[in-house]
């Protein structure tokens, strides 16, 4: 049995209308005689009437905080179980035998940290046996159950955990991610109007490419994938191309050793800021109490810097004044940038290749953007800058890598 996994987006099923392209990419692959799981978020964003956050609405949260987290995985829940049965009930119309199931139906089984549940194993023999019955299982996700049978969701992105999980159990020979993009790009099209689809990118770059803004797929998603060896294809839900094609090495697909390309992508995030920490270099004890007043107020860090003298790193805007406010408690002095961005170069090419940097900043300084902090890793260099030099930065370091061009092995 050939089985494929398609992952369908809240936009992608959000209408009926939308549903018909849906329908036509299932049509298309059952001719290929695929059997198919076929994994489903909600309908659509707020405030459509069954997006998660519209739901979330109905009990006041987050404003009312006594909301239990276990019922609000219930009620979370029933986004993409309706989704599941309005598909598949369409499909049927379409006299393709298909059926539905809950997560907790097909066998997502979750620890129970509540709203942001961690999948322990997946029993997919319910599956197996629809699929012996029908050419479509149709299955809710974004949520699981607990060893003791309690619904729970494991957080953003988690329908496309839920096709990975499902992906690697089943053995599938490729998960496919359908959004409202023609793949993964160069750079956000909405900031570089020359950014176009990228053909291959490894494991490794897109995990990198979606920690640091690019919204394609959830990284964890990749995670599943590359440690079991099975190859994502990002489409688009309206267009027959095949998309980007996401495996373990560029180099294996098309059949050479040596990467072409020095960066695959420029990501971004922004709305962040920028807090530096004078610490006193005989007080040991002082960079592991910030990072821990942070932990325990469930502040996300990034781009963290430490020195004998100063801890510096960056947290999201909105938590920005609460940051602060617990940090002046503990005694600390702080430096605050706001309205800063991370503007990240992803390339699997730029290992041990010198002068990648030094291109990168020739590239800001040249258009007078100011870099405020800088890092890197074997695949990644990120700079921190000013927001207000978001759209410049991006598009030069987009053209310095002529990210606009095809490869001559693209061309072929």
């Amino acid at each position: 049995m050939r089985l494929l996994i398609q992952k369908f987006g809240g936009t992608s099923v959000q209408t009926k209308e939308n549903r018909k392209h849906v329908i036509k990419q299932i049509k298309r692959a059952l001719e290929k005689d695929y059997k198919l799981v076929v994994v489903v978020s909600a309908l659509g964003r707020n405030p459509d009437p069954y997006a998660t956050d519209t739901l979330l609405q109905m009990v006041d949260y987050p404003t009312k905080t006594q909301n239990s987290k276990r019922e609000l995985d219930m009620l979370m829940s029933c986004g993409e179980t309706i989704a599941s049965v309005v598909l598949s009930n369409e499909l049927q119309h379409h006299h393709i035998s298909a059926t539905a199931l809950t997560g907790a139906q097909a066998g997502l089984i979750t620890n129970d940290e509540y709203n942001e549940a961690k999948i322990k194993k997946v029993k997919p023999d319910r599956i197996k046996h629809e699929l012996k019955n029908h050419d479509v299982v149709v299955v809710a996700g974004f949520q699981g159950r607990t060893e003791s049978g309690d619904i729970t969701t494991i957080g953003r992105g988690g329908s496309d955990t839920t096709a990975a999980a499902f992906g690697a159990s089943l053995r599938a020979e490729c998960i496919e991610i359908f959004t409202d993009v023609k793949g993964i790009m160069t750079a956000d099209p909405r900031v570089v109007d020359s950014a176009r689809p990228i053909d291959v990118v490894t494991y490794t770059e897109t995990c990198n490419l979606a920690y640091q803004g690019a919204k394609v797929i959830h990284p964890r998603a990749v995670e599943i994938a590359m440690q079991a060896e099975i190859p994502l294809r990002i489409r688009s839900t309206y267009s027959n191309e095949i998309g980007t094609l996401i495996t373990s090495s560029r180099g294996k697909e098309i059949g050479i050793d040596i990467p072409d390309r020095l960066v695959t992508s420029i990501a971004h995030i922004d709305d962040i800021s920028q807090l530096s920490i004078k610490v006193n270099e005989t007080d040991l004890r002082a960079q592991a109490t910030i990072f821990q007043t942070m932990a325990d107020a469930s502040i996300s860090v990034d781009f963290i810097n430490i020195s004998p003298t100063s801890v510096i790193y960056t947290v999201p805007s909105e938590v920005t004044t609460r940051a602060i406010a617990l940090l002046e408690e503990k005694g600390f002095s702080i430096e605050v940038t706001e309205n800063c961005a991370k503007v990240s170069a992803v390339g699997a090419g730029m290992t041990g290749i010198p002068g990648v940097a030094a291109k990168i900043a020739n590239a800001l300084v040249k258009n007078n953007v100011q870099i405020l902090q800088s890092a890197d890793s074997h695949t990644t260099i990120w700079v921190l800058i000013y927001e207000k030099h978001l759209k410049t930065a991006v598009n030069a370091l987009h053209d310095v890598f002529e990210l606009n061009k095809l490869t001559e092995i693209e061309k072929t």
